[in-house]
């Protein structure tokens, strides 16, 4: 992560002495930049410049209204995957017409409320849902713009988990599947076709994926043109890959020359749903030592306790990622091996496995990094544990944008009254 280094061993970012802000804002705490959003914005926007495009900021990512709300007023649109989503996007200030509507489960309310705002499309997943834009877009007297997302059947390296654009997986419909439900859509007063889209996955590292998965795409569209259906968006989805400290990220200079090239001169406007490419690296979390726990068995297996674990990010958990983890002071100690673990009783809740470790003791505070994306929008409650806080950088200021849980947040809602017992 950028501009993330050691003065006199203590851990700054951004100017900010990490010490600091631990002991201010306590633990776990997501602490975001607002620079390196910026930055990473402006180089998605400033690659495609040359052709029509437009970048729809993935809220499925991070879904903080502060962090929605500086895309927005950069100029981003937005890809929503819900009808919570939608109301997000609308109170951070989203221009419906920029915002696409993508998932395989939208439910009669959502796709009613996506009608109802006037956004851009809805991506389309299968036969039963365009029935159902349908339906709602006549009660509605509206007309539905939608495109259909089509499963090129283009294998990305990526986790399993996160693989989407392949006959196997539950999202997008064939290609000829695609070309039946686009003839029903053209004939339909109800319905306008906007454009063809795809999502071939998350954490791609390599170029050549997203282009042949833009050729498939293309080429219908331009069947579908010269049927007379006057396509005019193209969108390619998101998934482009970043550096979580072992890989290397996706070259988009290579991304943009291809796609430019095969987009310049025609008809065809880009869109693209960048999310963990804009966020990742823009975040991390913090957390504090608990205990340090040395097993006397002869595997000598050691372990760091903190007071954030699965609950307060899962990817370690659930795909096996990787996450860089510095302490936030550094001292003089040897290195050890250890399992970096949260308090959750599960034996799958931890933060690293068998990872070289500075030597820390209980209250030190500990950098979890690029855990900009996939971090609290994937938190749970587990164990009845309040989510974190999150904080955003800007400059020398260092603002609150979401409180800490409490446990009264999570007993509000429950229908037990104490004194009725």
């Amino acid at each position: 992560m950028e501009r993330l280094d050691y003065q006199q061993d203590r851990l700054g970012w951004e100017g900010h002495d990490l010490t600091h802000l631990g002991d201010r804002f306590q633990t776990p705490t997501y602490v975001y930049s607002r620079r390196r959003l910026e930055e990473n914005y402006r180089r998605f926007d400033q690659a495609f410049a040359e052709i029509p495009h437009l970048i729809c900021y993935s809220v499925k990512a991070n879904s903080n209204l502060k962090i929605i709300s500086l895309l927005v007023e950069m100029g981003a649109g937005v890809d929503i995957v819900s009808g919570g989503e939608l109301q997000r996007a609308l109170r951070a200030g989203a221009d419906p017409a920029c915002m696409v509507f993508s998932g395989v489960g939208k439910t009669a309310g959502e796709i009613s409320a996506g009608l109802t705002s006037g956004l851009l499309m809805f991506n389309v997943e299968s036969g039963g849902e365009l029935d159902l834009i349908e339906k709602q877009a006549q009660a509605l007297g509206k007309v539905a713009p939608v495109a259909v997302r089509i499963n090129p059947n283009v294998e990305a390296e990526t986790h399993p988990y996160v693989q989407t654009g392949q006959v196997a997986h539950k999202f997008g419909v064939n290609s000829l599947e695609a070309r039946d439900l686009y003839r029903r859509a053209a004939a339909s007063p109800h319905l306008e076709i906007r454009g063809v889209a795809c999502h071939i996955g998350s954490q791609i590292l390599e170029a050549r994926p997203f282009l042949d998965a833009f050729d498939e795409i293309r080429a219908i569209a331009e069947e579908l043109r010269g049927n007379g259906i006057e396509v005019t968006n193209l969108d390619l989805g998101g998934g482009f890959g970043i550096n979580y400290g072992k890989e290397k990220a996706l070259d988009l200079s290579a991304l943009a020359g291809g796609l430019v090239s095969r987009l310049r001169g025609t008809p065809y406007r880009l869109i693209l749903e960048p999310g963990r490419a804009i966020v990742g690296d823009a975040g991390l979390l913090f957390a504090r030592v608990l205990y340090v726990k040395r097993n006397a068995q002869k595997s000598q297996k050691s372990f760091i306790v903190l007071d954030a674990g699965m609950n307060d990010l899962i990817r370690p958990a659930l795909y096996g990622s990787y996450h860089e983890i510095l302490p936030v002071r550094r001292g003089p100690g040897k290195s050890f091996l250890a399992d970096v673990v949260g308090p959750i009783c599960e034996t799958g809740d931890f933060l690293a496995q068998d990872r070289e470790m500075q030597e820390v003791e209980p209250g030190d505070l500990l950098a979890i990094l690029t855990a900009g994306a996939y971090g609290y929008v994937l938190s749970s409650n587990y164990n009845t544990r309040p989510r974190p806080a999150e904080v955003l950088l800007n400059g020398e200021q260092a603002e609150l944008i979401r409180s800490r849980e409490t446990v009264e947040d999570l007993l509000r809602a429950e229908a037990f009254d104490p004194r009725k017992t």
